[in-house]
């Protein structure tokens, strides 16, 4: 295998359901759970990311009696480990036979379904966690909240001083969002990578800022001195996190079950929904095992329904019922998707002579370049870890731009999937500045532009942070009430036009907060 094909991310294909299923598995499950296959509940939420955690805690707050269907397993229930970057086991992909991460596919699996996932488009892929807490069990914990004037860019019609004053600082503190210690930094050999990244930018004339995080830094700092088990510092991150991680199973949706009001069920795949004539829902789930292998096919029935599967398993719901059922969906449900400008590259040969960017790195970023101010090539970019186990005197960035040309998401019934209208013009303006940015980088500091991970030095087509499709105030009214229907609200990233300046986890939950406040107070849950 040459040097190309061994980091280059592999064409995989997904897996079938080919493993024989365990009669104590099906027992346990079924046991574990109090539906039946035809069950009555008030309220479903369908996904267990950041909207949807949101929307459990404060409904059960308010006393309501919640079911969660998490088509991902309940990682602290099954008390499977998770794996680092560099030795990736059962639990690191989704049904897949290979790993899936961007870089470094050269490790064989067993079907399982796993926490990391990759939706494969015919112009970019984009990688979605699965589990119980969604995407926050595998991001790299960067909780940044949006530059002010681009969030009244991007939402004109909310109350941007409240949001600033109040929602943000709310979600702050329920993610439990820290900064590091300024000294640890300076000193901890794993983040040489971001002391070079941060030096070679001011070189470069670029600004750059300390960007908060949702891993527990004091616990990082005990890592560092042996004193706990180590997760940062053992390359555990997009294939979960064992230790430090303040994702959403130990934050939000921690509380809404303390609260004795919900009940999460995994394993539950939502296939489609249908509208009933008094206006409740009717939902087609199948469980599986950890083999993907069919359990059962069940049936819940409710009056009010939140769809928080993340972006793209809203739309395939919404778009998959209208197909196959005649589900009524709003003319503008599919509409200003973006990848909030999403773009990687990196750079090679990056102080080669005097220990390049570092043998060990965390795992989580916490330096970012900000150049959002630039006329002509506005973006930030995060200053990204590669733990490659050895120096390989490379940097990485991910870059996040606007998104003026938004992508459109249809539904093809033939292929009972999902299609996007997106290509490399949508891309344009996105590989001009990263570049600017990279010439500009390697013209004040050396280097040469990284084709050891990149076609062409570049990574177009990948995508962490899809957005938009349901667009709030368009698709939904101005809480997230989808329109044309009286109970169904959509509380996820798809609320976004497709873009907001910075990694968006932050903005989701604070969206979703103000979402479900108000919706809340206007006993649309009563």
């Amino acid at each position: 295998m040459d040097r190309k094909n061994f980091i280059r991310t592999s064409a995989l294909a997904i897996s079938g359901f080919y493993f024989l299923q365990s009669e104590l598995f099906r027992a346990a499950e079924r046991k574990n759970s109090q539906i039946t296959e035809n069950t009555d509940v008030p309220i479903i939420i369908i996904g267990s990311g950041y909207g949807g955690a949101v929307s459990a805690l404060r409904l059960c707050e308010a006393g309501k009696k919640v079911v969660m269907l998490e088509m991902g397993l309940n990682w602290e229930k099954a008390g499977i480990p998770f794996s680092n970057l560099l030795k990736p086991g059962k639990s690191s992909a989704w049904l897949k036979k290979k790993s899936i991460a961007p870089f470094m596919n050269i490790f064989s699996l067993t079907p399982f379904t796993g926490i990391l996932d990759r939706l494969d488009f015919e112009h970019i892929n984009i990688w979605v966690g699965r589990g119980v807490g969604g995407g926050s069990l595998v991001n790299g914990g960067m909780a940044v909240t949006p530059k002010e004037s681009y969030f009244r860019e991007v939402f004109p019609d909310l109350d941007a001083e409240k949001f600033y004053s109040h929602y943000f600082p709310l979600v702050r503190e329920e993610l439990k969002v820290n900064v590091i210690d300024e000294q640890f930094l300076k000193d901890c050999p794993y983040y040489k990578f971001t002391r070079v990244g941060e030096e070679e930018a001011h070189k470069a004339g670029f600004k750059t800022m300390r960007v908060p995080n949702v891993y527990d830094f004091k616990y990082m700092e005990k890592e560092f001195r042996n004193e706990v088990p180590r997760s940062a510092l053992n390359t555990e991150v997009i294939y979960g996190n064992n230790y430090g991680k303040n994702s959403l199973d130990k934050t939000y949706l921690r509380k809404a079950l303390e609260t004795g009001n919900l009940e999460i069920l995994d394993l539950h795949r939502v296939q489609t929904i249908q509208l009933n004539d008094d206006k409740s829902y009717t939902l087609n789930v199948q469980q599986i095992d950890t083999s993907g292998i069919l359990i059962a096919d069940k049936v819940f029935n409710c009056k009010k329904l939140i769809l928080s599967a993340g972006t793209m398993g809203t739309l395939q719901l919404l778009l998959q019922s209208h197909a196959e059922n005649n589900f009524p969906v709003h003319e503008k449900i599919g509409k200003k998707w973006g990848n909030n400008g999403n773009f990687m590259t990196g750079r090679n040969w990056v102080k080669p002579l005097s220990g390049g960017t570092g043998a060990k790195q965390s795992t989580i970023p916490v330096g970012g370049i900000d150049n959002w101010d630039d006329p002509e090539h506005p973006f930030f970019t995060e200053i990204a870890p590669l733990p490659m186990g050895m120096d390989v005197a490379t940097a990485l960035y991910l870059l996040i731009n606007r998104v003026d040309k938004k992508g459109e998401v249809a539904y093809n019934k033939a292929s009972q999937s999902l299609t996007l209208n997106w290509d490399e013009s949508n891309t344009a303006k996105m590989k001009e500045n990263a570049q600017y940015f990279i010439r500009k980088m390697n013209k004040a500091n050396g280097g040469t532009r990284s084709h050891l991970l990149f076609n062409n030095g570049f990574g177009a087509d990948i995508c962490y942070h899809p957005l938009g499709g349901c667009v709030l105030g368009e698709a939904t009214n101005e809480y997230g009430k989808l329109k044309d229907h009286e109970n169904l609200y959509v509380l996820d990233g798809s609320l976004i036009p497709g873009t907001i300046g910075v990694n968006p986890f932050v903005t989701i939950t604070a969206i979703a907060e103000y979402c479900i406040e108000n919706l809340i107070k206007q006993n649309e849950f009563a």
